[in-house]
């Protein structure tokens, strides 16, 4: 079984920086794809960014430009570097990993909050 560990979530201001960070532990043969999604209260969740090993990354648009994803495939650790958060960043991530244990996984982490205050 293959869990994930979120942190770095928190309460910045607007124009703030945060780092997110998402751990992946158990027997991982091989990582697929690795992602963030957040969800906004009384929205639907949405895919912010998404890296494959090899480092070939997507942005949502509403991000572009100011949040940077990042993955160590020997680690198996996901990053998230946010800049010129804004209120509507506001939203519990989630990191996503897709791959292959001793079968094929799609693992969500828990969830950390992020909240930008105007």
């Amino acid at each position: 079984q293959v869990q994930l560990v979120e942190s770095g979530g928190g309460l910045v201001q607007v124009g703030g920086s945060l780092r997110l960070s998402c751990a992946a532990s158990g027997s991982i043969f091989r990582i697929n794809s690795m992602a963030w999604y957040r969800q906004a209260p009384g929205k639907q969740r949405e895919l912010v960014a998404n890296i494959i090993p090899g480092g070939s990354a997507n942005y949502a648009d509403s991000v572009k430009g100011r949040f940077t994803i990042s993955m160590d495939n020997a680690k198996n650790t996901l990053s998230l570097q946010m800049n010129s958060l804004k209120p509507e960043d506001t939203a519990v991530y989630y990191c996503n990993v897709v791959g292959r244990s001793v079968r094929n996984f799609d693992s969500w982490g828990q969830g950390t909050q992020v909240t930008v205050s105007s």
